[in-house]
């Protein structure tokens, strides 16, 4: 039997200017001094240290170039390396105005992938807003003299944020994140990000760099659910599959792969908390704000809730999937 088994990871908070002094509900008793706006809580990032059993303190990239595909999966692009970044996002303020790269453009600057992610929206307060992409008309040159101008914002295309929305950030997408909402962002593991404008605030921008990637056009938008009965699949993209599942005291998940390429399984809990559990392996629990990663090598796994459980099951794709589509927003 491999030595591989369920991991849980402690989770890593990460200082921003833009962040939340106050985590709760999610983060009740935070590590961290309050004095520190935490912008962003890392999940599944390199340095996230495995929190249980007989590997308790190894990094997470420590381990997936240990144990290679054993623990990634034939699926990750990079055997060695850890494919999905995870991490809860508590903006305050609003961001930087952004454009990552797609694997192409991330080579061109020598680096191994590109930055294709997706926002779950945990929870948002009324006139909570993301911008996504140009509005309608918008040129990129446009946007190049709104930047030396600072009225970039308005080139913008703003969209109101509810709970449980699902929104695809293309690479190449210019995008920002206002405040008042908890995000979940499910990422290529990359942090490669480009600051395009940010409002005349006096951090660098790197312009040459972002014009060489950006895009008047892509995919980026909102993602309309699929399923029913507490079992919905987010998002089926090239890069990550996002379900989410909700499951009573009286019922568990029984999670089986029967065909390669097999990946590296992901659970994120949202609410409540529960168990995951895998044959000949010690039960892992887990509760809001916590992540439990499953190894390629364990064949099936099963989460069982401790009181009512709410989750995230993020994995890659088994087979080629288009890039998806998303839904028309209102321009704000």
């Amino acid at each position: 039997m491999s030595q591989l088994y369920p991991f849980l990871l402690a989770p890593q908070f990460v200082e921003r200017i833009w962040g939340a002094r106050d985590l709760a509900p999610l983060y009740q008793h935070r590590r961290t001094p309050e004095q520190v706006p935490v912008g962003e809580v890392w999940l599944t990032g390199d340095e996230c240290r495995v929190a249980n059993g007989p590997f308790a303190g190894e990094n997470l990239a420590a381990m997936a170039g240990r144990f290679g595909c054993d623990f990634v999966g034939e699926a990750a692009p990079h055997s060695s390396r850890f494919p999905l970044l995870i991490k809860f996002l508590f903006p305050c303020e609003k961001l930087s105005v952004q454009v990552h790269p797609d694997d192409e453009g991330a080579r061109r600057h020598g680096e191994p992938n590109g930055k294709t992610e997706c926002w779950y929206v945990h929870s948002a307060q009324p006139g909570a807003q993301i911008a996504l992409g140009l509005k309608p008309g918008a040129t990129l040159a446009q946007l190049e003299r709104a930047i030396a101008e600072t009225r970039a914002e308005e080139l913008l295309n703003w969209i109101d944020l509810t709970p449980g929305d699902l929104i695809y950030v293309d690479a190449g997408t210019a995008h920002t994140i206002g405040p008042g909402s908890v995000l979940v962002e499910v990422q290529q593991n990359s942090d490669l990000t480009y600051r395009l404008y940010d409002y005349g605030r006096p951090r660098k921008l790197h312009l040459r760099e972002a014009f060489d990637v950006i895009k008047e056009k892509t995919f980026a938008g909102k993602i309309p659910p699929s399923g029913s009965n507490g079992n919905l699949n987010l998002i089926t993209a090239p890069w990550f599959v996002v379900n989410k599942r909700t499951l009573t005291e009286s019922k568990e998940h029984l999670i089986t792969r029967h065909m390669p390429p097999y990946s590296v399984q992901i659970v994120v809990a949202l609410e409540g908390s529960g168990f995951v559990l895998a044959k000949d392996r010690e039960p892992v629990r887990f509760s809001r704000g916590e992540v439990v990663v499953v190894p390629a090598s364990i064949n099936n796994f099963r989460v069982r809730p401790e009181k009512n459980l709410e989750y995230l099951h993020v994995c890659l794709p088994q087979d080629e999937v288009k890039v998806p589509q998303s839904v028309p927003s209102d321009q704000k």
